[in-house]
């Protein structure tokens, strides 16, 4: 980086401040020395994410970080959550790379192993994920399982989370002969070491994968192409709520 600082925003898109300290302490601890993580938690929306209507509604409190960070000189975003909440959205309003934990972990993922399981939380996670593993062209490579372990239970240290866990990857290994796992919440952010040296093969956490990918994206000058499919918004009135949405100066440019 040529000894400049960069900044990347993490956006946890749900409203557990607590979950966001885990997933910034995971971020930082793989980010190099020139890059200051900036962690936020959305002011709107659910406190978990586990299925399509939590998700739909998380967005706008998404979008409304990645614009506020933006604005305040961040060079990259990253949706820290694995369904990728509206990860389309928030790259056709910035102007800057935004990156979605699903689809960085999976890429890192196909780097280093030719079969790999993706590991979630609950089963209502579990057909989302899938989804995006379709749309990521991944689904002759990757498996995804669910481990029955509700979001917010991954900061209960006195929950059943770690073991139910641990359980599907010990049957991922034998019964998908997964060569890597991937970890398919961003609360799982800071478990990836420990399971990588009980079970002996690499273990990909999308927060540490996410922040590697947004760093060669600002070293090598690139952002998300403004031609097609990820144009800014269309000036247009919004209404009711969600009036302030309509697209702004920031979007505009």
């Amino acid at each position: 980086m040529n000894g400049a600082t960069v900044q990347i925003l993490v956006v946890n898109p749900n409203t557990t401040a607590s979950m966001t300290e885990t997933i910034a302490s995971a971020a930082r601890s793989v980010a190099g020395s020139w890059t200051e993580i900036v962690a936020v938690t959305s002011s709107m929306g659910p406190v978990s994410i586990e299925g399509y209507y939590d998700e739909a509604l998380a967005v706008p409190g998404l979008l409304v970080e990645v614009a506020t960070g933006e604005r305040s000189g961040a060079q990259a975003a990253i949706i820290a959550c694995f369904d990728d909440t509206g990860l389309d959205a928030a790259r056709a309003m910035a102007n800057i790379p935004v990156i979605g934990i699903c689809e960085a972990a999976l890429s890192m993922a196909s780097f280093i192993a030719q079969r790999f399981t993706v590991v979630t939380t609950t089963e209502r996670s579990r057909v989302p994920v899938e989804g995006l593993v379709q749309r990521y062209g991944m689904a002759g490579r990757a498996r995804v399982r669910a481990a029955d372990i509700a979001v917010l239970a991954l900061e209960d240290m006195a929950s059943d989370a770690l073991l139910k866990l641990k359980d599907q990857i010990a049957h991922a290994i034998e019964e998908d002969r997964a060569e890597a796992i991937v970890l398919g919440c961003a609360g799982m952010a800071d478990l990836a070491a420990e399971l990588q040296r009980e079970f002996g093969v690499p273990v990909i956490d999308g927060v540490g994968a996410a922040v590697k990918q947004a760093e060669a994206l600002i070293a090598l000058g690139l952002s998300t192409s403004k031609r097609g499919a990820y144009a800014n918004p269309l000036a247009k009135p919004y209404r009711g709520a969600l009036k302030s949405f309509a697209p702004g100066p920031l979007a505009a440019e």
